[in-house]
């Protein structure tokens, strides 16, 4: 057998491990979109994450990929976020804040540069798959970012 052929059906396999112990029950992974703007860089950007969880309690772990565009620079984030949620009794709505870890890949003019960076979220989600959250960036990921999104459910 080909020794790629071998070392991709080992990563193919980690992959899959992973995804199966953060992800406890795929019945409730659910996915959607979002949008908004960003300051330093300032942009648009755009997205889609995939939402996993509960893991344990209110903890959910949502990857995301966004691609940001303006200030002369391109910019794609792939983001790894957990998020507790509080729900609001009597309420369809759900206050949550996390944080996690981005990579970043900024690409001006003929120069890409690869950047880690930490995100901080603040967000308010509706029961109908409808949010709107804050997030401030550090080390390299964009300074703050603003933006609406939505769940399937």
């Amino acid at each position: 057998m080909c020794p790629t052929l071998v070392s991709r059906s080992k990563r193919a396999v980690l992959h899959l491990t992973v995804l199966m112990v953060l992800t406890p029950s795929v019945a409730r992974a659910q996915a959607g979109f979002q949008a908004g703007v960003s300051v330093d860089p300032d942009q648009v950007y755009i997205g889609t994450h995939y939402e996993a969880g509960p893991l344990v309690d209110r903890l959910y772990f949502r990857p995301s990929i966004d691609a940001g565009f303006g200030d002369n620079v391109t910019l794609a984030m792939i983001n790894l976020e957990l998020l507790y949620k509080y729900p609001l009794r009597n309420n369809p709505w759900t206050i949550y804040q996390g944080s996690g870890p981005a990579i970043n890949i900024y690409r001006a003019g003929d120069v890409t540069d690869l950047r880690g960076g930490v995100n901080f979220i603040f967000g308010l989600g509706h029961s109908n798959g409808f949010f709107t959250e804050f997030k401030v960036g550090a080390v390299n990921s964009p300074n703050i970012k603003v933006g609406i999104g939505y769940t399937f459910k």
